[in-house]
């Protein structure tokens, strides 16, 4: 009975078996090899592809040879923290294909068509991060497609219009005042400075000031949410090292468990003052929500409302709590350390450059006096500091590279390119192409947007810090008013310079951040008397 059952099965097992490896062998070899051979008609050449890996070793390894050591005290990081683009650039060209395992992916440099690429968004498509990555930064905006991300978009926006910023600048300036008070404080009575690691308290700065635009309350409320998201972002920046197994994700394994229990924890923060905020929300009359019109609205408040307006029935369309809570992760973690690493390198700039830091403090001192807290007014009215902001922005930005798929065949500069095909867009190796940006494009010159971001560069599709066209950063206001205002308050109150112990080492961890941090020396303004 069993040899019968067993000689029954076994051509079943040998045909399934035959089935999963022929179809391995066309995932892992005959497609790439396909592909390959397609790009090479066009002249479009790359490092050859690898059984499974792709380029992943050659590429970690240029990588961890290139962070290895700290560089000289210059702008002209590309070689640095984009090391792959740069090597595989000077062999085969601008335009040339990589492979991430089994995926290819064509790097786009041109302006001209990445601007293509980012308005036709019927024929391109936002790449889908890794399961790790999409964990962190939650299933919204930042994830969502179509018309569920549109309806999302069009709820969140208010949050973010000016005017509504404008109203956040006085607690926005409580915050940084009471940071700069602590730094005081690090003050001894025979020394006339203080070493700040400011990458760290910039990320606590931010931490408070993305709970009150995101919960509109105190930093308690998120301080245990963005210790948790920074312990999942120790797992995300490690998937970007390996290649991407379809149900890896699944298996309880150690590392998988942790996420798995980081990311249940996040979620229960979450849904306990999004609850609370609900009951508030309900019991409110009209007329106390009517006389809170003069405050800004938080991101939290508005999704509620949206969600209690909408019609009873079920809707693909409709804001459910879990809406709610993966727009919350999204903007944690985007908010937070998007705006923390530029007011990094914004100052690790002006420490470099103390030209410019005089500059920006002569406009601050006329613009809005030597110790008041700028109003929103004011800020409008820092041109000089704006110019410095941008352009630490175009020499650091937050986002080294951004990726796109083609969703159907298509043509793109006379190229042919297959659905499903990568979009590498290298955005800081945009940022610093000299074509572009003309011979001291590796240089802090801040004049070169003197007027305004469309003339800054020969293209105005060359400076992208935030992306481009529909799915543009909506974070990107709050992000600048919030460096333009801490900026201007920590150059009334101080004078800054690299400390002896900083050491330049910009690096990618998911974003661009210092590697060795950023010890800075700052010494007490002195006002001289007129």
């Amino acid at each position: 009975m069993e040899a019968c059952l067993f000689s029954c099965l076994f051509p079943l097992i040998s045909f399934t078996s035959l089935f999963l490896l022929l179809k391995l062998l066309i995932i892992f070899w005959w497609r790439p090899r396909k592909i390959e051979n397609h790009f090479s008609k066009q002249g479009i050449r790359g490092p050859p592809y690898h059984f499974f890996i792709g380029n992943l070793k050659e590429l970690v390894g240029l990588v961890l040879k290139a962070s290895s050591q700290p560089m000289p005290l210059s702008h002209n990081i590309l070689p640095r923290v984009f090391s792959f683009y740069h090597h595989w650039k000077k062999i085969y060209g601008a335009t040339h294909l990589i492979w991430f395992g089994p995926k290819a992916r064509l790097t786009i440099s041109d302006p001209v068509l990445i601007r293509e690429i980012f308005s036709k968004t019927e024929l391109y498509e936002k790449y889908e991060s890794h399961p790790l990555v999409r964990k962190l930064e939650g299933d919204g905006l930042l994830s969502l497609k179509g018309e569920k991300w549109a309806h999302h978009r069009k709820i969140i926006t208010p949050t973010f219009h000016m005017e509504n910023l404008k109203l956040m600048i006085p607690s926005m300036g409580e915050t940084v005042t009471k940071m700069l008070d602590k730094w005081l404080d690090m003050l001894s009575s025979d020394e006339a400075t203080v070493e700040i690691e400011v990458s760290e308290w910039f990320q606590k700065l931010m931490e408070e000031a993305i709970t009150r635009a995101v919960f509109g309350s105190s930093y308690e409320d998120g301080k245990a949410i963005f210790q948790l998201q920074a312990e999942q972002m120790v797992f995300a920046t490690e998937s970007f090292q390996k290649v991407f197994i379809p149900g890896y994700r699944f298996l309880p394994t150690k590392k998988n468990r942790m996420t798995w229990r980081l990311d249940k924890e996040i979620n229960k923060s979450l849904m306990k003052v999004i609850e609370q905020r609900r009951e508030k929300h309900c019991c409110s009359s009209k007329l106390e929500r009517s006389n809170e019109c003069a405050e800004a609205e938080d991101l939290l408040e508005i999704m509620i409302r949206a969600s209690a307006r909408q019609p009873q029935q079920i809707s693909t369309s409709a804001i459910t709590l879990n809406d709610i809570v993966e727009e919350c992760k999204g903007f944690f973690f985007a908010g937070k350390n998007t705006t923390s690493n530029l007011l990094t390198w914004t100052t690790i700039l002006l420490a470099m450059h103390p030209e410019w830091q005089e500059l920006a403090r002569d406009e601050v001192f006329t613009v809005c006096g030597a110790r008041d807290v700028p109003t929103k007014d004011d800020v409008a009215k820092l041109r000089t500091l704006g110019m410095i902001v941008n352009e630490a922005l175009r020499l650091y930005p937050p986002a080294v590279a951004t990726i796109r798929r083609a969703k159907v065949d298509v043509q793109l500069g006379g190229c042919k390119i297959p659905r499903g095909t990568e979009l590498l867009v290298p955005i800081i190796a945009v940022h610093h192409d000299q074509a572009l940006w003309g011979h001291d494009a590796t240089k802090f010159n801040p004049t070169r947007f003197s007027q305004g971001l469309a003339w800054a560069a020969k293209h105005p599709t060359a400076f992208m810090p935030f992306g481009l066209g529909a799915r543009r950063c909506i974070g990107q206001n709050l992000a600048i008013l919030q460096a333009k205002l801490t900026i201007a308050i920590i150059l009334q109150r101080f004078t800054f310079e690299l400390a002896p112990t900083y050491q330049h080492a910009p690096t990618v961890l998911m974003l661009l951040y210092p590697q060795y941090g950023a010890p800075i020396i700052f010494r007490p303004h002195r006002i001289t008397a007129q």
